[in-house]
């Protein structure tokens, strides 16, 4: 250890309060960056393990490739492991719905796919031998065909060809005569019988664009289908496991050649190896949003904590210089500091954001199987990249913290270094006070105001810590409150939490299963509902200036029409309803009774700046016709029949009674035009046209081990038609758990940030008052008093204040503006809310800092002896 060394260190010991605040910043900063790298590893390990459970290990399949091929894959050196099933081939759909998807693909899977590829059975079990099969759930919800387990299934297996070539999974179905392409045609080969064991989702790894719906029985056992046996199938599909998944995109270019291939998205884009980088590019994003926060924080503590030490040793610097220290021995004494400061605080830092990060881990990680993958559990991942990136970035930030006033400190004059002429500069007149000043703040103020102005660089560095706290404060809290905004409004209330409903089910057969649901136990509440579509033609001239500009109806004596639901539910609850609005039940009941609707368009400029809903009609009511089915919104066109059409009279309400059935994403509109009518209309509006859709919804205490009840009730009751049963409760608790998981980070974020700015304040003005114990020492030895001298500290304070929320609340404001506008253009829905809320925080918390910090270093001098602080040069 050289003497520079030496005197660095003696120098830290005498300043034990500043190097401790550092010491304890550098710890704050450290463990905030390993917090952020810890989570995002063990974020991405989390991702990595769910889906590889959910969509399987495997990397990349090989489809429609020969035996040849699919050895060659399997014993090749980058490969774990291969599992191959055989394509048996496609049969016609009969009866289906989807004109792209006119097919079901039937695949036999060897032992080693059943293992590779994760199945999720919905019903039954998984085909053990080549004469059962495992039908998906989509082939009724996409294909509109229903098979039960136990169904038996002959099918005319073929080829799909076009000329004499064969087409596969990867080739779209194309119905059209395409130029240039051979035509389509569906070569029937062999009969084969199936019997149906079992109903799963639809397997990951069918691609949406795929002919066919996938079918998965075993392997021909004739055939052999295993990596070593392969010589005997025709066509067959392999799932390549890689040993590095990150030289995929290499392998596909070594080995794919002419065959089509699928990659596992679903798993390689959490290894940063897939085409699609939308989740890596958000994580990391974000990372370096938080990243650069903390960064920021830190630099300007430490920078702060060694532009006051430099103030501190600048003669003892002029002393080193004038006997002989170069410029590079005195930056690299300032540096030495900052290596020494690193090395106390950041293994500490490591360890304190490794713990943190831990608890906070083990506190919302039930919160996350509600939202992410239920089969794995988020766990803190301690990698030694992550912590050593984390110490790496942390040191970077100390030494250019460091840096930049070590140049500027080995690069002063000795002289002026010694004498110390370069503290304090002052031209004629720059201090001068106006008299007003002087009578309203007395002697003690004016002191005050001269020293913030004779002393500009100290006072800046101050109002600067505080500007930058003020800003890192209400940016953190702008940016929680943006992510807290876009998961509230995701965040929905319902009047039910378990919903069944059918499109196609009998009214008698629908309450022999609601006398039979509501008894489950639990259930606390039930009703019964129906919902049909039908259009409304109006006058434009009923309609709001607004709408109408919105679908430009400029006629206002022109006949448009308008898609709407109506909702029939319970005859009680409707009553109930109508008493509630203060209406007669006897005007809204019976044969001609008038309509309740609610009709609101939704508009992104309201008087509180947000998005809302706005009336779509001009008054209160409205008369029209109605007829079944639902038409575009649009000039009327024709005239319906007769005995289709209705006249109703309709009056407007805000609110409706019960919450609909749950409707396909495709129906739903940029408004709400809905009827509420009792049970007892239904049937003056049942048509074939209508798409009625009949539910029942229930409130129960405990909704999951309801839902799987019912489930078994439905079974037994042998529903034979279409239906849906939905666990309502599971979806919004997964908006829920993402209301908290988001609002525990941004509370511990918005702390440590908070932590950072006020050690960063505490250091910067406590020091500054010790650097002045000389200055301070003189006025209390020429009789100003101990109620004097606190009278001009709090003017101070007031002084640092003001000009801190003169430029740091604007600023803040600004950032603030920025955070949200970079979210909205993210796609997040969110509105600006301009901070009051925390820029009030910060005001108070900047002047309690400051006058804390002062008392706190203001009565240590006081403890102090005058004649020995007036001989103190600070050396």
């Amino acid at each position: 250890m050289n003497i520079f060394h030496k005197v660095t260190l003696q120098s830290m010991k005498k300043s034990r309060t500043r190097t401790i605040v550092t010491v304890i910043g550098v710890i704050l900063s450290a463990a905030m960056i390993t917090a952020v790298t810890t989570f995002s590893v063990s974020l991405l390990n989390y991702m990595i393990k769910g889906a590889t459970v959910k969509y399987g290990g495997w990397h990349v399949e090989f489809l429609d490739v020969d035996s040849s091929f699919a050895e060659e894959r399997a014993r090749d050196d980058g490969v774990a492991g291969a599992a191959i099933s055989e394509n048996i081939g496609y049969a016609e759909l009969k009866g289906g719905k989807n004109p792209n998807k006119p097919y079901l693909f039937i695949t036999g899977f060897s032992k080693e796919a059943f293992d590779t590829v994760p199945i999720e059975l919905v019903s039954g079990r998984l085909p053990e031998n080549s004469g059962e099969i495992l039908v998906p759930a989509h082939v009724a919800a996409n294909g509109g065909v229903t098979y039960a387990v136990g169904d038996t299934l002959s099918l005319a297996i073929g080829s799909r060809m076009a000329g004499e070539g064969r087409l596969g999974q990867h080739d779209p179905f194309s119905a059209r005569n395409e130029p240039g392409k051979a035509t389509e045609n569906f070569v029937p080969q062999e009969e084969r019988t199936y019997t149906v064991v079992g109903i799963c989702e639809r397997p990951a790894f069918e691609e949406f664009t795929a002919p066919g719906y996938t079918l998965i029985t075993t392997e021909d056992t004739a055939a052999g289908l295993t990596a070593g046996r392969t010589d005997q199938a025709a066509s067959l599909s392999i799932f390549v496991t890689l040993k590095n998944p990150g030289k995929v995109q290499a392998y596909i270019e070594r080995s794919a050649g002419q065959s089509a291939y699928v990659l596992n998205d679903n798993v390689l884009r959490f290894l940063g190896v897939s085409s699609d980088h939308l989740f890596n590019m958000l994580l990391y994003s974000v990372g370096g949003i938080l990243m650069a926060l903390i960064m920021t924080g830190s630099i300007f503590l430490i920078y702060n904590s060694f532009t006051i030490s430099l103030n501190e040793r600048t003669r003892q610097f002029g002393i080193l210089a004038s006997v002989g220290a170069t410029a590079g021995q005195l930056r690299n004494s300032v540096l030495f500091e900052g290596l020494c400061i690193g090395a106390a605080g950041i293994p500490i830092g490591i360890l304190v954001g490794l713990g943190s990060i831990g608890l906070v881990i083990s506190f919302v990680a039930e919160k996350f199987k509600n939202f992410g993958y239920s089969a794995v559990s988020l766990s803190l991942t301690v990698s030694g990249t992550a912590i050593a990136g984390a110490a790496v970035i942390s040191l970077v930030t100390i030494l250019f913290a460091a840096y930049i006033p070590a140049r500027k400190a080995a690069a002063r004059p000795v002289m002026e270094s010694i004498r110390q002429t370069n503290e304090i500069k002052i031209e004629s007149g720059a201090v001068r006070t106006s008299k007003l000043t002087q009578r309203l703040c007395g002697l003690e103020g004016t002191l005050a105001l001269k020293n913030f102005k004779r002393n500009k660089k100290r006072c800046r560095s101050i109002v600067l810590s505080l500007s930058l706290s003020v800003i890192l404060f209400v940016s953190a809290n702008a940016f929680g409150s943006c992510l807290n905004q876009g998961a509230k409004r995701s965040v929905v209330n319902t009047d039910f939490d378990i919903c069944f409903s059918s499109p196609k089910i009998d009214e008698n057969e629908l309450f022999r299963l609601y006398g039979r649901l509501k008894t489950a136990d639990g259930i606390k509440e039930s009703s019964y509902q129906a919902l049909m579509s039908y259009s409304c033609a109006v006058r434009a001239g009923d309609l709001s200036d607004e709408y109408r500009k919105y679908m430009g109806y400029e006629n206002p004596d022109e006949t448009v029409t308008l898609p709407m639901d109506i909702q029939f539910i319970e005859d009680r609850e409707f009553r109930n309803f109508i008493e509630s609005l203060g209406l007669s039940p006897e005007e809204y009941t019976g044969q001609n009774a008038k309509m309740i609707a609610v009709a609101k368009q939704k508009s992104d400029e309201t008087k509180s700046g947000r998005s809302g809903l706005v009336n779509m009609f001009v008054g209160d009511s409205v008369s029209g016709s109605v007829t079944p089915g639902a038409e575009p919104p649009g000039e009327r066109k024709g005239n319906p029949s007769a005995d289709k059409e209705k006249q109703i009279s309709i009056t407007f309400v805000d609110t409706i009674p019960l919450d609909t059935l749950p409707k396909n994403s495709s129906d739903v509109k940029p408004f709400i035009f809905m009827i509420v009518a009792p049970w007892q209309l239904r049937e003056q509006f049942v048509s074939p046209d209508a798409g009625e859709i009949m539910g029942l919804t229930f409130l129960s205490d405990k909704p999951s081990q309801v839902t799987a009840e019912m489930s078994e009730m439905i079974q037994e009751a042998g529903i034979g038609t279409d239906y849906a049963l939905y666990n309502v409760n599971r979806m919004f608790e997964e908006n829920r758990s993402i209301l908290f998981v988001i609002n525990v980070f941004t509370y511990v974020f918005v702390m440590m940030i908070s932590l950072i700015a006020a050690a960063n304040v505490f250091n910067t003005i406590s020091t500054n008052i010790k650097l002045r114990r000389r200055e301070l020492a003189m006025l209390r030895s020429v009789g100003m008093s101990d109620h004097d001298f606190n009278k001009m500290m709090n003017f101070e304070c007031a002084f640092y204040g003001m000009r801190t929320l003169l430029f740091g609340l604007p600023a803040a404001g600004i950032c603030s503006w920025l955070i949200y506008c970079g979210m909205a253009y993210g796609g997040a829905d969110v509105s600006f809310v301009f901070p009051w809320a925390s820029m009030a925080v910060s005001a108070f918390s900047v002047f309690f800092i400051v006058f804390i910090t002062m008392v706190s270093a203001v009565g240590k001098l006081k403890k102090e002896n005058i004649i020995d602080a007036l001989r103190d040069d600070m050396t």
